[in-house]
């Protein structure tokens, strides 16, 4: 009986309590081992917990293992966690010699604060927690890292422990397994062994640099995307990387999105801003004539470089920089017009996702938020609209209350990599703001102006962070028409290089991009540096090869195929490019 309760209140506990607590025990070990510390916070978060401090002591990797061990005898003491309700001038004589604590108290406005106990243990806290220390048995530290007290980068910079909890080992096992894969298949890690991209602090955090190899991906995305637009009767614009302050005081984001935005430079006495966004750009070209309601609708598309402030505790490799493409466009179309074109951008961008080998979408409908503009009726008829377009795709959809845009309703997708992880894409938003601020507006059957509705949306989000989710989702082994390098010939000996020229000079004939590798070293290491560098095909030329006229190819995942017909060969491959085979 008794160890049926037991298991019954283990099965009542929510997996944040469980990681909650596994953040005050984590704490408790940290003051034990380094009584100096003082305690900030320590939430559970999405896949585990973390513990904000202050410590004279630099932590390293190495004492990760030391805070486990003392986690683990505190667990195996099994204390009772115990709450308990104190007064305010109890829990600031608990806690005056922590300043963090000492803020937050001096903030709460109960007559009562309430504290969590185990052991010697103290924590200001509302909980709850598990009931023992001992329920919290299947835990990881996993990782160091910088943190600013309550996000702020001009208050104390903290140290930060992340860790993990599970009710099971075969979870935890099972998500150290995921975390050893996104390990392998980290884009930064990729970036510099594949020599795709490097940042540089001389010239500044959050700013690219696309090396060679970079640029070729980067260059057949775009090519790819701009074919695709002018297929699907988009136009394509290019506008300029600053602009006059006047233009962003006209849009509203000088008052609502300056802190994102870089501080003014003066040309001829006029304050000007590096662009954050390319939606006033685009409508500055609309503008320049009145449209005839028989043109609508009008459609620009701009891969736009656009600048914006990131803090640097939140700059990530590719997938959080400072400077980076949108693969931008806004559509001014007539009301009755909406639904059909935010139809159109929907299924364009799952045939353009699924070219890049995606299949999986969580999609998000976010309606009006507490703070917006234009009317409530204008509100439902486009959430409405955006409603019936989703249904009519067959997808099912969720709805994001209160997560739209001050500006209007919109439609949010994720895609889901192959190691299950949701990642933010495509954005389909309607705008009251903008038509109304510029006064944008087309010519009806009648003669009169009218007023145009405006679509702003991207299909990839930002190309960097585009690049940097392929680079994890293929682990660095990108399909044959995006690989930087998509064939190395090599050479088994320096006799064989005569023949290994003709070969390489056919494939650049061919419009394939080629290595010759004919340095004097074994085929075994030249072998293993082409599979390090993931390079999709490698031609191996020697004696027989050299004999009957044929080629020996190896994929990258290790596969022979030997004495091939070269010109098939070519064919394959250029077959493989152009349909885009994954």
């Amino acid at each position: 009986m008794e160890e049926e309760n037991k298991k019954n209140h283990i099965d009542s506990i929510d997996i944040e309590i469980l990681r909650h607590s596994a953040s005050h025990i984590m704490a408790d070990a940290i003051l034990k081992l380094f009584p100096d510390t003082k305690l900030a916070i320590g939430p559970a978060i999405e896949n585990g917990f973390f513990y904000d401090f202050e410590s004279s002591h630099r932590f390293v990797l190495e004492d990760l293992e030391k805070i486990e061990n003392e986690m683990q005898k505190i667990i195996e003491s099994n204390y009772e966690f115990v709450k308990k309700e104190i007064s305010k001038s109890e829990a600031e004589q608990i806690f005056k010699n922590n300043k963090y604590k000492m803020e937050i108290i001096n903030e709460i406005q109960d007559k009562k604060i309430t504290i969590y106990k185990h052991g010697d243990f103290i924590d200001l806290c509302k909980g709850p927690h598990v009931k023992f220390t001992g329920d919290v048995k299947y835990f990881k530290l996993l990782s160091i890292a910088g943190a600013y007290w309550r996000g702020d980068e001009h208050r104390e910079q903290l140290q930060r422990i992340y860790g993990t909890a599970f009710f099971s080992k075969e979870d935890l096992d099972s998500y150290l397994k995921k975390l050893e894969e996104i390990k392998k298949r980290d884009h930064r890690t990729l970036g510099k062994q594949l020599e795709i991209f490097s940042f540089h602090d001389e010239v500044g955090s959050g700013l690219i640099h696309w090396h060679p190899k970079g640029t070729i991906i980067k260059n057949e995305i775009e090519d790819f995307w701009k074919h695709e637009h002018l297929k699907n009767g988009y136009e394509l614009v290019s506008t300029p990387h600053i602009a006059s302050e006047e233009i962003y005081r006209i849009s509203g984001h000088l008052e609502k999105y300056s802190d994102l935005m870089y501080s003014p430079i003066e040309i001829d006495d006029k304050p000007y801003r590096v662009k954050p966004m390319n939606c006033p750009n685009h409508i500055m070209i609309y503008k320049t004539k009145l449209h005839s309601y028989k043109e609508l609708p009008v459609r620009y598309a701009e891969l736009g470089s656009v600048y914006r402030y990131e803090k640097s505790g939140v700059l990530h490799g590719l997938l959080r920089v400072r400077g980076f493409t949108i693969d931008d466009a806004h559509i001014f179309c007539r009301e009755d017009q909406l639904e059909q074109e935010m139809l159109n951008i929907f299924n364009f961008t799952i045939k353009f996702l699924k070219t890049f080998g995606f299949q999986e979408f969580e999609i998000y409908l976010a309606t009006k938020p507490d703070k917006y503009v234009g009317t409530d009726k204008i509100w439902e008829k486009a959430t409405n609209i955006l409603k019936e377009s989703l249904e009519k795709t067959g997808y099912s959809y969720k709805i994001d209350k209160g997560g739209g845009a001050f500006y209007g309703p919109k439609m949010d997708l994720k895609i889901k990599d192959v190691l299950n992880r949701l990642w933010q894409c495509t954005t389909i938003q309607f705008d009251f703001n903008l038509p109304e601020r510029f006064d944008i507006n087309y010519r009806d059957e009648s003669g009169k102006e009218k007023r145009v509705v405006m679509i702003h949306r991207a299909l990839l989000g930002s190309l960097e962070r585009f690049i940097g989710l392929l680079l994890e989702q293929y682990a660095g082994k990108l399909p044959l028409w995006l690989s930087p390098v998509q064939v190395v010939i090599i050479t088994v000996s320096q006799k064989h290089q005569q023949y290994a020229t003709e070969i390489y000079q056919k494939l650049i004939d061919n419009s394939i991009r080629v290595e010759l590798n004919i340095k004097n070293e074994t085929i075994g290491y030249k072998i293993r540096e082409f599979t390090l560098q993931k390079i999709p095909y490698a031609i191996i030329i020697g004696d027989k090869e050299i004999e009957t006229k044929t080629v020996t190819v190896r994929t990258v995942s290790g596969k022979n195929f030997e004495h091939q017909d070269f010109n098939n060969f070519i064919e394959k491959i250029k077959t493989e490019i152009k349909e885009k085979f994954l």
